[in-house]
């Protein structure tokens, strides 16, 4: 997830499965700083059956963790990221910088903060490392697992306080959720659906991986240079699938001003863009499906989406559907205003905060 300023001061992209359009953040605390680190596994075994002898997962943190008397960690919070994003991507105004300080919810004081580089992201494995296509076909059910190793064998974490994440992040949290049913306290999937990707929110996804397959430049992934024409198509489809419309249309009123913006987009997307990483990351979704297993989710779950989210549209009804089958589980739908954002309201924690602060007192008291 990248944050530019391609218009104005009113206009701010946010790149996480796609971009939203978003108006100025109230201004923040000082922002808490994160370190970093790297947690390499040895001899990674994909689900696709290929393997990597080193599987680099780099991670972001803040604060320190603490045990209880019986020796389990009682204050770590696990936070995942969008496609295309990093741990890094949620140290912003919106996100961190209304979470993290002092006295805020996730105070950095108080909680030891996890900020994972999903496996294909950041300054974790990737194919544009140096693999390229050869590189292994990781899928969600791959990403969960490294970062459970992360977290368990790399982080010495033996339990999580809260689980959340925004996009694809809270698509990892469903799957924590199944997976590690005794592992966390709470869980706060942000900006998803509990369902295989299909219909429109597939299509678009196919859209954008045919376009860099089908180039001639793409060379089956052995590209010199970034196969041009299929990134404009996908920063283009990416753009459609982050928009937000009530905040384009006030930033951009007019058709000198929207034209404006879309070359400054694209042009800006190009330079960090690469074709193999996104086609990688894209087709990593391709297991995702939740829904068999929602009843093994043990945690209070409390699920938020926004009105006017194109990748998650409200109108499908799945959410409220499939919420029924949690225990423990809620859904929250923002309704679409000048305060929502598209699907990145997921980031905009000050439209969100005060469901968060009502799971974390009903799930447990805050360490």
């Amino acid at each position: 997830m990248h944050t530019r300023k391609l218009h104005s001061a009113a206009l701010t992209l946010l790149l996480c499965t796609g971009l939203a359009a978003a108006g100025n953040a109230a201004t923040p605390q000082a922002q808490a700083r994160p370190l970093e680190g790297d947690y390499v596994i040895r001899d990674f075994h994909f689900a696709s059956g290929e393997t990597l002898p080193e599987l680099r997962m780099h991670y972001a943190f803040l604060g320190k963790p603490k045990k209880d008397a019986q020796g389990r960690v009682s204050n770590a919070v696990l936070i995942m990221h969008g496609t295309g994003g990093s741990g890094r991507s949620l140290i912003n105004e919106r996100f961190s910088g209304v979470l993290f300080g002092k006295g805020q919810l996730l105070d950095a004081e108080k909680y030891f903060i996890i900020l994972p580089d999903g496996i294909g992201h950041g300054k974790s494995s990737k194919p544009s490392d140096a693999l390229r296509a050869h590189f292994p076909q990781y899928s969600y059910q791959d990403m969960v697992a490294a970062q459970y190793a992360l977290v368990t064998k790399g982080l010495e974490v033996n339990h999580l306080r809260l689980v959340m994440g925004t996009s694809m992040g809270c698509m990892h949290t469903f799957m924590w959720a199944e997976a590690y049913p005794d592992f966390m306290d709470a869980l706060m999937p942000l900006a998803c659906l509990p369902v295989q990707i299909a219909g429109r929110n597939r299509i678009w996804r196919d859209l954008a991986m045919d376009a860099i397959r089908n180039d001639p430049q793409w060379l089956k992934g052995d590209y010199v240079t970034q196969p041009i024409a299929a990134m404009r198509t996908a920063a283009g489809l990416l753009l459609i699938a982050g928009s937000a419309p009530i905040q384009m249309q006030i930033s951009l009123p007019t058709p000198e001003a929207a034209d404006e913006f879309v070359q400054k987009y694209i042009q800006r997307q190009l330079e960090d863009l690469d074709a193999n990483d996104f086609l990688y990351q894209v087709n990593a979704s391709r297991d995702y499906d939740p829904s068999s297993g929602l009843e093994k989710i043990k945690a209070p779950l409390l699920q938020i989406n926004s009105g006017d989210d194109f990748i998650n549209p409200p109108e499908l009804g799945i959410a409220e559907r499939e919420i029924k089958r949690i225990k423990g589980g809620r859904f929250v739908l923002l309704q679409a205003s000048d305060q929502t954002h598209g699907h990145g309201t997921h980031t905009w924690a000050v439209v969100w905060q005060q469901y968060l602060a009502q799971l974390l007192e009903a799930s447990k008291a805050a360490p």
